[in-house]
């Protein structure tokens, strides 16, 4: 283990960059770690600190005949999903932050947290964890660096980014990287905050270690932070999957899609065509973010800045994602799954009947009848990325790939129809703005609410939500060859509270007519909010329902479509300082063409 008096030499032999050096310096001090420890990336350093991990009771070997190199881990019980309402934006003036977000003045929230950081790695290590979102060498890449006392940080973040030295060496001698500092201090949640400082490039995350929290690359770099940069550098930075689909000639395009949690997108960025799509191929990009930039030729090009996927574990299955469970079966760290007598893992979801003998997310024995879920319905897998069967090569392109369509979904049981696609890019901004979900276990607070989640960001804007909105704009006009713009809902019910579409591979229905859309090739209807698949551009009985329940699942009624303009006015109004006055204009054209 490295003493703070071999640190300097450490640090040396990765580094001579003064400022990581001096930033490195001035935390420990503030943080007063018993040992700093800088992470290289390397096999050696993995397995070391895996054992240490081990040693430490931070994580279980797992049966390594089922699941080999895998470990399960387990949260305390208070710290368990993202926490939005002690999540902040901390800029100049509340404004800059907007109404949609939290927000904490700078100085006040360094002095804040500068108290709780004050001494909390006393007794601990600290580690330094250097890391790349996106391809070394790439222009769309960020380097950070995540100092932590968390082990479980360390080799989750090893997994989710490109870490150790070749984001040293792509740093160089720049001034240019995310500082992120993290300390669990006692998982306390009355100590517990997040803070971004968009205007330092500086992420503060102290009282937690879920993952959303703290491995904070993702949602804190990549999104929050990311959101503010890409406006200021003239780029977007969305909570959005990529796919590639490859059609029998060998044409291949690329779509990216937002859905908020739990909304079936890891297992829409894995899908796999039925069998009556022969020669169809669907490969991963990403799960979850999506960097997009404007490229010479004037279209949308995206990245993955992630290598691996931070998934959440409950219903996903055989059926529902056999490219998950095959991603899942090695170097994986489980997080709140259950446990089986024969040190596999579990959850609710995953077969028809659970096996005997589990132990649930606490620890405790578990059967049928006590009444709790044996794994915690936020759950998590955290696995790499080269684990997934389908990853396209092109996860690996430093241009990043073009993209044909953005797609739009949330988890609505009746009004929005089961595609749609906009009249054009502002009617598209529209769409993804008033995009509405009903909540889910991902984040703490009520579940089965609808509550707008415009582009699936509302979580995760770094700065006013209405000027996010002009950035989407005016990033259009930019675009020579925009990508259309749909919206899907997968989760319409019947009358009896059934879902009407089978979803899982049966939404390569609706992906093939997205595309051949697109390509210019599939027929529409207009509507008097967009256009959808004239009645036999879905064939209903290869997707295994009635044409009858196609009818009902891409019904527009007038009234529900009225009720839901009513519903977006507490949006607008929050956002009325910097709503894009052409969305305001536009929401009022689409309500009088309702009648």
């Amino acid at each position: 283990m490295i003493t703070n008096h071999e640190t300097a030499s450490v640090a040396q032999n990765l580094t001579t960059n003064p400022h990581l050096l001096a930033w490195v310096k001035e935390m420990a001090a503030l943080t007063k770690p018993d040992r700093i420890v800088w992470c290289d990336g390397s096999e050696e350093e993995k397995e070391r600190l895996t054992r240490q991990a081990v040693e430490e009771g931070v994580l279980i070997p797992l049966n390594p005949e089922k699941r080999p190199g895998s470990y399960y881990a387990r949260s305390n019980p208070n710290d368990v999903a993202r926490v939005e309402h002690l999540t902040f934006i901390c800029t100049p003036t509340r404004e800059e932050a907007g109404p949609t977000n939290n927000w904490m003045a700078p100085e006040e929230a360094y002095s804040k947290l500068g108290k709780l950081f004050d001494g909390s790695m006393r007794g601990r290590t600290m580690y330094v964890v250097p890391y790349i979102m996106g391809l070394p060498g790439s222009p769309f890449s960020k380097v950070g660096v995540e100092l932590t006392d968390s082990i479980y940080v360390v080799l989750n973040m090893r997994i989710m980014t490109r870490m150790g030295k070749v984001a040293l060496e792509q740093l160089g001698d720049s001034n240019d990287f995310n500082r992120g500092l993290h300390s669990m201090l006692d998982l306390d949640p009355e100590k517990r905050f997040i803070c971004h400082f968009p205007q330092d490039n500086t992420i503060w995350s102290i009282g937690s270690n879920y993952g959303g929290n703290v491995l904070l690359g993702k949602k804190c770099l990549a999104l929050r932070i990311g959101s503010y940069l890409g406006r200021k550098e003239g780029w977007l930075a969305e909570h959005m999957l990529i796919l590639e689909v490859e059609n029998p000639q060998g044409e291949r395009r690329y779509v990216a899609a937002a859905f908020p949690s739990a909304c079936g997108k890891t297992n829409f960025a894995m899908l796999i065509p039925p069998a009556k799509f022969a020669g169809w191929k669907v490969r991963t990009i990403g799960d979850d973010i999506a960097w997009m930039r404007i490229g010479e030729d004037g279209r949308l090009w995206a990245v993955n800045p992630e290598n691996g996927y931070f998934g959440v574990a409950p219903g996903t299955n055989e059926k529902s994602n056999p490219n998950a469970m095959a991603s899942l079966r090695k170097d994986t760290i489980f997080t709140n799954v259950a446990l089986t007598a024969d040190g596999d893992v579990w959850w609710e979801g995953m077969t028809k009947e659970p096996p005997a003998g589990l132990t649930d997310w606490k620890g405790n024995p578990w059967t049928p009848e006590s009444g709790e879920k044996a794994a915690h319905p936020n759950s998590r897998f955290t696995t790499p990325m080269a684990n997934n069967p389908a990853l396209s090569p092109r996860a690996y392109d430093p241009q990043g790939v073009p993209i044909s369509a953005i797609i739009f979904g949330g988890r609505r049981s009746d009004t929005v129809p089961l595609v749609l696609q906009s009249f054009d890019w502002t009617h598209g901004v529209f769409m993804g703005a008033t995009m509405g979900s009903e909540t889910t276990a991902a984040a703490v607070g009520q579940v089965g609410v609808v509550r707008r989640d415009p582009m699936a960001m509302l979580p995760f804007c770094g700065y006013d939500m209405g000027e996010y909105f002009a950035h989407w704009l005016e990033i259009g006009k930019r675009l020579k060859n925009p990508p259309l713009i749909f919206q899907v809902n997968w989760f319409r019910k019947d009358e009896n509270g059934d879902f009407i579409w089978p979803g899982f591979g049966e939404n390569m229905h609706v992906l093939k007519w997205i595309l051949d859309r697109a390509d210019g090739k599939a027929s529409a209807k207009e509507t008097p909010i967009g256009y959808v698949p004239e009645d036999d551009a879905i064939d209903a009985e290869a997707a295994g329902i009635t044409k009858d329940q196609l009818r009902k699942a891409m019904a527009i009624d007038a009234e529900e479509w009225k009720r839901e303009f009513e519903l977006q006015e507490e949006l607008f109004q929050k956002l009325a300082r910097t709503m894009p006055k052409e969305l305001v204009e536009l929401r009022e054209k689409l309500r009088a063409r309702l009648g």
